[in-house]
């Protein structure tokens, strides 16, 4: 995966953007745009997106504070990420947004579900305390699944607009 500067800039960018619409957005429990971005970046820069993901995890750990909370980080972005990686590059232009938002939606839900395991072995938790740390935040997983599923009417018009930026930061075709 070789980078351009161009990549870097934008990449850069794209993460930090990702980051401060999480701040901008902390008002609203459990509501935000990560799993827009982490999905349309994916289905725009594919492996490279990556790089904007980690400029956003790493933000956060550096302006948030690198705690345990943050491990999760980690890895939580890298399964939707993964889970979008495993979809076909070219899927059918009816089905996409659907199966998009419906991607960005199961994440939210899913979301103290993938954030558990870390937690049970950060904190010493056995296979039932686990599960009991999962059903006390079924509710915040239920807010967070429906406004990812809300917020997912985003994702295609957000894969218009950077495919349109590459055409444009491409310039004229020789």
């Amino acid at each position: 995966m070789k980078l351009t500067v161009k990549d870097m800039a934008v990449f850069g960018l794209l993460g930090g953007l990702m980051y401060a619409s999480k701040v901008l957005m902390e008002f609203l429990p459990n509501l935000h745009l990560i799993g827009v971005f982490t999905i349309a970046l994916t289905v725009v820069y594919r492996k490279k997106a990556l790089y904007p993901i980690y400029t956003f995890v790493f933000l956060t750990g550096l302006l948030g504070g690198f705690s345990l909370w943050w491990i999760p980080y980690l890895y939580i972005w890298t399964l939707l990420w993964a889970a979008v990686m495993l979809l076909p590059e070219s899927l059918p232009p009816r089905a996409a947004p659907i199966i998009y938002v419906l991607l960005c939606g199961a994440h939210g839900l899913l979301y103290g579900t993938l954030y558990a395991p870390a937690q049970a072995i950060m904190f010493g938790l056995d296979f039932s305390g686990m599960i009991a740390w999962i059903a006390a935040g079924l509710p915040f997983d239920l807010l967070h699944g429906a406004g990812n599923f809300v917020c997912g009417a985003l994702i295609f018009p957000m894969i218009r607009a950077l495919r349109l930026a590459e055409r444009v930061c491409a310039g004229p075709r020789a």
